[in-house]
């Protein structure tokens, strides 16, 4: 199943916050031996959230939600999720209860909102607040505040997937080739992805850096491990064999 990412927040695109949620997040799958497969970055635009969210719904990845669920007039995601599934919003009993034990009276009239989800959602309990987060199918939706979206992200990895774990994850291993230019080594990449079909190849020029002084590349595959260092070995065979140094493997 591929994991992907919706990241909610005009802060984010002005840079007034910097976002935190999309290392942890892979930092969180990477200890179950998975990846992440893509993220998008949103603002408070309730077009573009509907359309994402129509995205992930149809997709049948599982998708994590950061933002945009409180009861403020920027939060969009909560009425956005329902457009894009054609449901209405409805006040979930169970999220009702929860802030009505919080927050007394003052759960009302505006507080009660975080507690209207789309039509067949279900709840993601919040250990920092209680005011739960929600799921409908494989999208889930947490708050934008770390503290609280991070455990919430854990207990669906928990208890949603529980059986969702790799115990042979894909590895990743590079080595760097010194004064080399991508347009000199074209077909040398493309035949090591033919023969290597089931590896990703990434190449990563650089003009120098503080490990490196000096124009060179690193190149990288990711995939089974047996068949990575069968193919870090052969690439940097060939290269040699042209007459390129390399400085470094990892």
């Amino acid at each position: 199943m591929k994991t992907g990412a919706l990241i909610i927040g005009d802060e984010l695109l002005s840079g007034k916050r910097q976002d935190k949620h999309l290392g942890e997040l892979i930092r969180m799958l990477a200890a179950r031996g998975l990846k992440l497969s893509y993220a998008e970055y949103l603002g408070d635009d309730p077009e573009r959230i509907t359309a994402a969210l129509q995205r992930a719904f149809v997709s049948g990845d599982r998708v994590f939600s950061f933002g945009g669920i409180g009861a403020t007039p920027d939060d969009h995601t909560r009425a956005a999720a329902a457009r894009a599934l054609g449901v209405p919003l409805y006040r979930h009993a169970e999220a009702t209860a929860l802030i009505e034990a919080r927050f007394g009276e003052d759960a009302y009239p505006d507080r009660v909102r975080m507690a209207e989800f789309p039509e067949g959602a279900t709840l993601i309990p919040n250990p920092v607040n209680t005011i739960a987060g929600f799921s409908v199918e494989r999208v889930h939706f947490v708050p934008g505040f770390p503290a609280m979206a991070w455990p919430m992200v854990q207990w669906v990895l928990e208890n949603v997937y529980p059986d969702d774990v790799n115990t042979h994850p894909d590895v990743e291993k590079s080595l760097i080739a010194l004064n080399a230019r991508e347009g000199d080594l074209i077909p040398l990449m493309e035949s090591f992805v033919a023969r290597y079909p089931e590896l990703k190849l990434s190449s990563l020029p650089s003009l120098g850096n503080e490990r490196i002084t000096g124009m060179h590349i690193e190149f990288g595959f990711t995939g089974p491990e047996a068949q990575v260092d069968a193919a870090l070995a052969g690439l940097g065979e060939e290269l040699q064999r042209r007459g390129y140094v390399l400085a470094e493997r990892s």
